[in-house]
Parts: C-alpha cells; structure tokens; sequence
C-alpha cells in the first residue's frame, strides 16, 4: 500500500512511537519559528534550560506582530529578543521584513521539513511541502533543544480538488468550503493533504491561504505535494537548490476522502463569531460595513492584492468605509509598487499600513462600536478585532475590495462585470526581489558566548508550576461556555499584547472581556478549577491563555473536549486537561462549587479521576486523555521540570 506525503515526511523523521492514527509518535524536528508576541515566553524557558546554543537546522525569531509602539514594553520586547536569537543562535527577521509565515516560506521552508512554531497558523508552509505544525512556546523552546518532539500520530484526510476557480472566487473559497463541511472543530487529529488536477495549477502562495486557515479547522497541519508549482516558486526566490519533489504515492492510503470541484465554487463568505459559519455571499443580509481590511499572513500575498487592486482600478473606496491594506511581506511590497499595484490602491483612497500582522490579532485598525468589519484575515471570534461589539466577516480580497467600493457585502463581478475576468490572469512574479538584508545571521559561537542578554523591565520571570497535589478541594472560579477561544481567555490588542512578557500584569487581564471578574476572583480563591463546554481553547497558540491562569492558581480544567494546542499548552504549564465522561455533568456545577479530588496523582496515573462536588454533595468521572509522555508531564508539573530530567538523564 502507496504512502501519502505525510507518512512519508513523518517516516524519515521518526525517532520512536507509533504511526497508528491517535498513538503517540516522536519526530526529529528540523526548523522552528517564532513571533514576537508570544517569543518572550520562549526564550526565557529556553535560558531556564541551560543550553548555550539552538540544536535545530534553522530557527527563526520574527518579530512581526506587534510593531505599534504604544509605549516602552514592545520596543524592550523586541530588543530582549534580538539579543537572545544572537546568543542562542537564532536567525532574526527585523520588523518591517514581513509576517513570519511568509517569510519563512518564501526564505527558509524547504520540501520535507518538519517545522514546530509558536504560532496556530505555522501549517502555512505546507504550501510547499513541509509538515508545519502549530504548538505553544514551551514546545518551540523543547524543540530548539533538539529533543524529538511528541506529537499525536495524525489521521490523513484526501482532499481531491478538481476543475478550476472562476474569475472574481479565491482559494479563500476552497478553505471556507472545508469550514462549513468541516466545522471548527471537526478537524481535530487531522492533517488535510491537498491533491487532484485542480492543485497543479494553484501556485505557492495560492495554496498557502488554503494551508494557513487549515488551523480553523483544528487541524495538526495541512500539506501540498512539492510539484512543479513548488519548485518554480523557490527557483523565482533563489532557492531552487533547496527544492527536492515529494509526491504521495499513486496507491496512497488515506483515512478519508473530500472532494472539492473549484468551477462549482461561489464567493463565500464567514458570517460572526466563528469561522465555519460560512454561507455564499450573494446571501448574506446586504448590511452597511464601516471598515474593510485586505491582509493577514492568510491573504497578502502578491496576487491577492493585485487582484483586489484590480478590482479598485478607475474606482474608490465608499465614503462611509475606512480601508486598509498590508502586504505580507516587504519584498512583496516592493513587487508591487514595482508594477504600479500599490499606486491603484492609493488613487482608489486605500490606507497602506505596516508591514505586520497588525490588524489580524486586534493590533490597530479596531472597528467602531457595534461596527461592522469586512476582513481577509483568518478568524472572526467575538472580541478578535479588539471590540466585542463589533461584527467581523471574513472574505477574499477580491470581495472584500468590492465591498469597499460598494459599502456593503459585493463581489468582484458585482462591480467589474465581465471585466471581472482581468483577475485571473493574475500571476505570481516569475523572479522575486530577493534581498535579505533585514534578516540577521546567527553569530559563530564564540561571538555568541560573550553577547549579553538585554531584559526590560517589563520583561518578568517565567512561573513555574507546582507537580499535582496529593489532596485537591477548591472552588470553580469560572462556568464558560462552547468555543472559548484564546482570545477570550487572553484578549489581542497593542495594549495587552505588549504585556505578554510580564505574567504578573498580564493575568490581571484574564478573560477580561469574557468574565471581567474572573482574575480578581481567581486571586482571591487562591487555588480554583475552571469548568468549560465544547472545543475549549480554540484559536491562537498564545500558551499566555494556559499561563496566565496557571499564575491565577488553576489547577485543572474540566470540559467536554479542549482543542489541541491549548490541551499541549495547559500541560507544559501544569494545569491537568480533564474531560467530563458524561456531558450531563457539566450542566450540575455551577461556578463557586467546590470540587474535592483525592489521591490525585494516583488517579492522574489511572487516567480517571472521581470528582465530588461536595457543594452538591453528588461524584462525577473526569478522564485524562493523556499519553504515557504527556503523563509524566502532567505529574512533574509542566514541560520544563520534565524537560530539565530528559536533558539531565541525557547527559548522564
């Protein structure tokens, strides 16, 4: 039986473990990334480790998200991680360079790499046919030791793509179409492996979008074959050398099949406060819109805002709409202004904004109050944008051009008309402006060994947790719902996202916009468990949702299921991921019940615990879907106490 891409690059990677789907696996890992407004974390868990230098391939620090200087914490942040990346031997992409999935595609990734980063939509570089997977900081930093890196042998679904985009449709319509199959939360365990004669004609950055918002779906990652599309995208960067064809097999055996005909795609669009709330746009209730954004690592690339420029040309933004633009990348700003795409954009009253991630994760650009915002990014959850009363829809730059210059929901066709067709002779640069000046090289090591770390005083220890206690009784300071994200538990904005890297100010914010309450509650208990429903933790990576209540004294979450990322992320910081056995039992606990768990970390051990609620006087189940690895972390109190005896037992 054939082999699928997965299995292949997992194959060559693998160090011990399973590859059955659901068993554990452990993999070498070849290149990691990082960004700026979750790296702090990283690297201090990486100096607490003791080593002198990186033991990966390559590893990056982009300092990418968070370039608005409201005051000194981002600007120390930047500085601490620039000097950490020299003395660990990390490259550096300075700010202005470019959104780190980007970059790391176009100027690093290779076909058949594996690559961890601290960042949900590190599957981008599937795009090119790497096996690229999103995981918290402490995992990034566990990797940047060079110990093989667990991971939950994935099931691989077939996605077959056939016939061909119409005029005026993006590959935001392919990945939208998995959302409203799939579901946010339907992808778990799974990584999606594109095929079928409709990808060969996608190119790099095409496939890219679909690649990238692959973590909506909660899946592990999401892959393209490295074809001819693959190798004429790194010859036009220069790096045709790096370039090796990965093919799945012709008999390839795969968990499940999805078929997806492009010429039956329409203009879609994802409705608030989820992404897989996803209807044609032709159907969505016409509402006047105040703000429209073209960018994110998902949709910035060259001929994402040529097309969207195009459909601009000769006309301009509606007077009741404020636009903005960022390009992913400066080396695809620089194409663009090249050929006359940026000046489009700036005759039609389009505002170019930095070259960052911005207003993706709420960093600038915040709809007004009860405003309605058109984006191209890849999430739309309640509060994302910065405002929670603000309705955020997700589309194509090529709609989200025309419902600039319509004021309301429009496609490219609904203002171009048959002219519409222009768009889809649209074609990535045959040669890029390769030029990497704003990238910094790692030091030789003697150089590294005498740079000095620089800490600002906004930049705080990193908490470590306690191991479980023998005796747990404590109260439930928080009853949350279904599809809590990371966001809700640790709000964006230029404001909170520069207190990231002080854990004692930043958990004063926790769930600040969801339960306003619940820090100052938390404080005061002392020691608390949080109760929550479906697909817990969805969302971005931040592992700062995992260690802020951790420094609040959460011992443990229970729901009814926790989304892959935050499960990883609460275990490396010590709080024990526990799922109800019985769903019923979540509508039993209210918040203030105190809940009573003996002999704890002989039940951890069990991988099912009992549970009183002695304020309801009545037991429930809670099982620990916990692997023997994950196990052992869980009962040593996080991944860096675990890490520090795997290293140590290394040595010996």
């Amino acid at each position: 039986m054939g082999r699928s891409l997965t299995q292949k690059i997992i194959e060559t990677h693998y160090v011990s473990g399973s590859m059955i789907p659901g068993e554990e696996v452990f993999i070498r890992v070849d290149q990691t990334l990082t960004h700026d407004i979750n790296a702090v974390m990283t690297y201090l868990a990486f100096e607490a480790i003791g080593l002198d230098r990186v033991r990966t391939e390559c590893s990056v620090s982009y300092l990418d998200h968070n370039l608005l200087y409201v005051d000194n914490k981002t600007p120390d942040d930047h500085i601490y991680l620039q000097s950490a990346a020299k003395r660990f031997g990390v490259y550096v992409s300075r700010p202005g360079n470019g959104i780190c999935h980007t970059v790391h595609v176009s100027r690093f990734g290779a076909p058949g790499k594996v690559s961890m980063g601290g960042d949900s939509h590190t599957p981008h570089g599937g795009a090119i046919g790497m096996l690229c997977i999103g995981v918290g900081g402490m995992d990034v930093a566990t990797a940047m030791t060079g110990v093989p890196m667990r991971l939950k042998m994935p099931r691989v679904v077939k996605v077959n793509l056939t016939g061909e985009l119409k005029p005026g449709c993006n590959t935001k319509e392919v990945i939208l179409e998995m959302l409203r199959r799939v579901s946010v939360k339907g992808g778990l365990g799974n990584v999606y492996e594109y095929v079928g004669p409709a990808v060969e004609k996608l190119e790099v950055p095409a496939r890219a979008t679909i690649a990238n918002m692959g973590a909506e779906m909660g899946a592990t990652a999401s892959i393209f074959p490295a074809d001819e599309q693959v190798r004429k995208f790194m010859k036009a960067q220069g790096r045709e050398k790096d370039y090796i064809q990965l093919l799945p097999d012709a008999d390839a055996r795969y968990d499940e099949t999805v078929d997806i005909d492009l010429s039956k795609l329409e203009p879609l669009i994802a409705c608030p406060h989820q992404p897989d709330r996803v209807i044609p746009l032709k159907e969505a209730e016409k509402k006047r819109v105040q703000q429209v954004f073209i960018g994110s690592c998902t949709n910035a690339s060259y001929s994402d805002i040529a097309k969207a420029a195009l459909v601009f040309e000769g006309r301009h933004v509606n007077e009741d709409v404020s636009c903005t633009c960022a390009v992913a990348s400066r080396q695809t700003y620089r194409e663009l202004m090249r050929d006359g795409y940026i000046d489009m954009l700036l005759a039609a009253g389009v505002r170019m904004l930095e070259i960052a991630c911005g207003p993706c994760c709420a960093i600038g650009q915040t709809p007004a109050t009860d405003g309605v915002a058109v984006r191209t990014s890849n999430r739309n959850f309640k509060g994302r944008a910065g405002n929670p009363t603000a309705k955020i829809y997700l589309v194509s730059p090529e709609s989200a051009a025309a419902t600039a210059i319509m004021g309301t929901f429009a496609t490219a066709e609904d203002v171009m008309g048959e002219d519409v067709v222009k768009l889809a002779q649209v074609k990535e640069p045959e040669e890029y402006l390769v030029d990497d000046s704003m990238i910094i090289e790692p030091l030789p090591d003697e150089e590294a060994q005498k740079v000095e770390i620089v800490r600002g005083p906004n930049i705080k220890f990193l908490p470590i947790p306690e191991p479980p206690r023998q005796y747990l009784q404590v109260p439930v300071s928080l009853k949350g719902g279904d599809n809590i994200s990371t966001d809700d538990i640790t709000p964006a904005s230029a404001e909170f996202s520069s207190m990231r890297s002080n854990i004692p100010l930043m958990s004063q914010y926790c769930y600040h916009r969801y339960a306003p309450d619940f820090a100052a509650r938390a404080k005061e208990m002392g020691s608390s468990i949080i109760v929550a429903g479906e697909n817990y933790g969805q969302g971005s990576s931040r592992e700062h949702a995992a260690i802020n209540p951790m420094y609040l004294g959460v011992k443990a979450v229970i729901a009814k299921s926790i989304a892959r990322i935050h499960k990883g992320n609460l275990i490396n910081h010590g709080i024990i991921p526990m799922i109800f056995e019985d769903f019923r039992d979540y509508d039993r606990i209210d918040l203030f019940d105190e809940l009573e768990m003996e002999d704890l970390p002989d039940q951890i051990r069990a991988r099912t615990v009992t549970v009183k609620n002695k304020t309801k006087e009545f037991t429930f189940q809670v099982k620990l879907e916990l692997s023997d690895s994950e196990l052992e972390v869980v009962l040593s109190g996080g991944q860096l106490s675990y890490l520090k005896k795997q290293l140590a037992g290394q040595e010996e």
